[in-house]
């Protein structure tokens, strides 16, 4: 993964875990919300990352 998509993952990951901290005070469904779109942010760039890494490995399988 380039680092610019790291980079976009870490800062997005960091503004919905501050955007669920904020909401606490508020409305306990926000904080659900905002946790769960964190998490699924998170997993999501997992598996990007897994994705990514698969796909170069099996490039370079081919050339050998």
């Amino acid at each position: 993964m380039g680092k610019g998509l790291s980079l976009w993952f870490a800062i997005s990951s960091i503004a919905l875990l501050t955007a669920a901290s904020i909401s606490i005070s508020y409305n306990i469904w926000l904080v659900l919300l905002f946790s769960v779109l964190c998490i699924l942010n998170i997993g999501w760039g997992f598996i990007l990352k897994a994705r990514l890494r698969r796909k170069q490995e099996g490039g370079s399988n081919q050339q050998a």
